[in-house]
């Protein structure tokens, strides 16, 4: 998350950083821009999968997160911080929508986690 796919620390320069919903995510589905398709799946793709273990396995080891919102009640303000660090240590930025996705991811795992509880109930 720091230091993968080819992040490296940039020091000094202004913090980057995006406070718009959406922004992000619609410059990598936009198809008329030059992105390749590498970039954008792993950034959007990337966002998603990496959280989806968190989804799956806290509710698990963690009988408190059992819901969908006690679950985002804990994840947010880790993934918040997460991004914030990414932006003070100048090996990424603050992105809005990767909170979005990356809770998109853990909501993914936490489904994938429901709906194997109802299946073997059934």
């Amino acid at each position: 998350m720091f230091l993968g796919f080819g992040r490296e620390a940039h020091m000094g320069g202004p913090w980057q950083y995006n406070l718009v919903p959406w922004k992000t995510v619609s410059l990598y589905l936009d198809m008329g821009n030059r992105l390749s398709i590498w970039n954008r799946a792993v950034n959007l793709l990337g966002n998603v999968a990496v959280f989806v273990p968190f989804g799956l396995l806290l509710p698990l080891i963690w009988n408190k997160l059992s819901s969908a919102v006690r679950l985002a009640l804990v994840m947010i303000p880790v993934i918040l911080l997460l991004e914030c660090l990414q932006m003070l240590l100048h090996v990424g930025s603050f992105d809005v929508d990767d909170l979005l996705l990356n809770m998109l991811g853990v909501w993914a795992g936490y489904a994938v986690l429901r709906l194997g509880r109802t299946g073997r109930n059934s």
